[in-house]
């Protein structure tokens, strides 16, 4: 009896494609797998050839799948695409994956540790912060801007707007004035970036 030797998995949030050939390239099995059966089907496999796309969650199931005596290999999906033979699904996908993790001059993604992926959420968390800060001094800077206060550009120069606004008094709308009562008025827009100054100048964390 045919043995298994290369298996596309086609990841997902819920139900998996498991496209087997064997050496020779026959299929073997194609079928889908919900979320709780992935391991208890790689479990009862004999260890053999098993490629993924690397996209989210690959690398924790290529951590799991290896722990079961399988050889693991991810790639990147932009060089699995030109294997795919007819239209997008997730079937075709999986045969896909499993055609080109056989191919000699694949280019495969390394499988990272949990400190690696670990270290990379730091990175990408303080990236969101930094760009939110931005965005933030941005909008603050443009809206006082429609007011006629300008302050020095720099997020440090940022909380000089509070003070400028009030320095203004008068001639300055109330609902832009900052207040700790802004938690109050979701619907005022300006005053809840007023509130968000000090978080707005504070540097990201890190520095």
């Amino acid at each position: 009896m045919a043995e298994m030797r290369t298996i596309g998995l086609d990841l997902a949030k819920n139900i998996f494609q498991v496209h087997g050939n064997d050496a020779e390239g026959k299929v073997l099995v194609r079928r889908r797998l919900r979320r709780a059966e992935v391991l208890e089907f790689f479990a009862n496999a004999k260890p053999c050839l098993v490629g993924m796309e690397d996209c989210a969650g690959a690398h924790h199931w290529a951590r799991e799948i290896a722990k079961l005596g399988h050889e693991v290999r991810l790639m990147p999906p932009a060089y699995v695409k030109p294997y795919v033979k007819r239209g997008k699904t997730d079937a075709a996908d999986a045969e896909a994956i499993a055609e080109a993790v056989t191919r000699p001059t694949m280019r495969f993604v390394p499988v990272k540790t949990t400190d690696q992926q670990s270290a990379l959420m730091l990175h990408k968390t303080r990236d969101l912060l930094v760009r939110q800060r931005t965005a933030l001094i941005n909008a603050l800077r443009g809206h006082m801007g429609e007011l006629g206060i300008v302050v020095p550009q720099g997020a440090q120069k940022v909380p000089g707007l509070v003070e400028a606004l009030r320095a203004a008094g008068d001639e300055v709308p109330e609902v832009a004035w900052p207040s700790p009562a802004f938690t109050a008025l979701p619907q005022e827009a300006w005053l809840v970036l007023a509130g968000a100054l000090r978080l707005a100048a504070a540097p990201p964390a890190g520095r």
